[in-house]
């Protein structure tokens, strides 16, 4: 986050990170899921499949299950046989040619209203736990690195980033993906990163535990524990994503993975991989599963937030930090849709988490409220 918002002419972007096609374990095609996006206002998707781009032949079978079936056939209706490829076999089962991101991409792009960011999740694992890192304009395939611990595994997979950022001069951000998955990554195992600029703290997949349980920590006191860890090291501060990770689209209920549960609000010179990474790397950005900011600054030590608000919603704005004690701690909580905390000579960070009284629909877990989160600041 800068010090101080708004020195040049900027817009809130709306986009998300992660998110899932036929091109691997998703259950719809690009264009589709484009659409959804598009038609829903967001102006920016990262296409990210398991260990693959979209830049090759790639003939999927089309299950039968008949959620399937449908998608199909309305994948089929909407875009019709001149450009839809399938075959059919023997056996009646079909097979279709899925567009690569070259093909699809003129579909939907348009300058400065939407914009299509290649991205890939290096899927890796130690020892079957399962650990995965986005990397977000992505230019060339990454393959899982691997290492000898958890540890090594995710530094190997965010240097794998860094150096291809580095080999082709374009900006590339590099995310970590709900640690809590398989409960494989513990905040021990990311103490010692290099480099981890960003993570998921909400992640709409139902199987990422966002919250923790009895025995491990929920995203938001990982988040805390690092940020303490990271500046106390002299390490940057880290930034908290919220992302969809979607993989279905044909059926929304929860306990699917559904698209539209989390998003990133950028504010970008433009909309652009460039400016939109840009803004990012300086945490001008805050992550959401619903509640949309009308301004959040920082100046003169002082995080300021305001809320959009929705009429009949009520909103509560937390600051939470560390001080003296370099433990997590809720510095300030206040009723309405205004607030600001000054920092004290003794606080290492703050960072500003506004919850509404508005159910989220389809959430993660059954009774969400719709929930933001900005980014830390520090004392310049």
């Amino acid at each position: 986050m800068t010090q101080a918002w708004g020195q040049q002419a900027t817009t809130w972007y709306k986009g998300n990170t992660h998110t899932h096609s036929y091109w691997s374990d998703g259950d719809d095609f690009p264009e589709m899921i484009m659409d959804w996006y598009k038609s829903r206002g967001y102006d920016f998707i990262a296409l990210s499949d398991h260990n693959i781009l979209a830049n090759k032949e790639f003939w999927k079978k089309i299950p039968a299950h008949p959620f399937r079936q449908r998608g199909f056939r309305e994948y089929l209706t909407k875009y019709g046989e001149s450009w839809v490829n399938y075959r059919t076999d023997s056996t009646g089962e079909i097979s279709v040619r899925l567009k690569t991101l070259e093909e699809y991409r003129p579909l939907f792009e348009e300058k400065g209203k939407f914009l299509i960011i290649q991205a890939e999740e290096i899927t890796d694992q130690f020892e079957g736990k399962p650990i995965h890192l986005n990397a977000v304009n992505v230019q060339e395939l990454i393959p899982p690195q691997g290492g000898r611990s958890v540890t090594d595994v995710m530094q190997n997979n965010l240097d794998a980033v860094y150096r291809q950022r580095d080999q082709t001069g374009q900006p590339m951000l590099p995310h970590l993906n709900h640690p809590n998955f398989g409960w494989a990554v513990k905040v021990e195992d990311m103490y010692p990163l290099r480099g981890e600029r960003f993570f998921e703290v909400y992640n709409g997949h139902p199987h990422v535990h966002n919250y923790g349980d009895s025995t491990t920590l929920g995203m938001e006191e990982l988040w805390d524990r690092l940020l303490i860890k990271y500046l106390e090291d002299g390490k940057p501060l880290l930034y908290g994503l919220a992302t969809d990770d979607s993989h279905n689209y044909l059926e929304y209920k929860v306990g699917l993975s559904n698209p539209g549960r989390g998003w990133i609000m950028v504010r970008a010179a433009a909309l652009t991989p460039e400016a939109l990474i840009e803004a990012m790397e300086r945490g001008d950005f805050y992550a959401t599963t619903g509640v949309l900011l009308k301004d959040v600054r920082f100046r003169r030590k002082k995080l300021d937030v305001r809320v959009a608000p929705i009429p009949g919603v009520d909103y509560t704005i937390q600051f939470w930090g560390a001080g003296p004690a370099r433990t997590r701690v809720l510095l300030k909580e206040v009723k309405g849709t205004w607030a600001s905390y000054r920092l004290r000579p003794q606080d290492l960070y703050v960072r500003a988490k506004i919850i509404s009284t508005k159910l989220q629909e389809n959430p993660f877990e059954q009774g969400d409220l719709e929930t933001a989160w900005t980014q830390p600041v520090v004392a310049p």
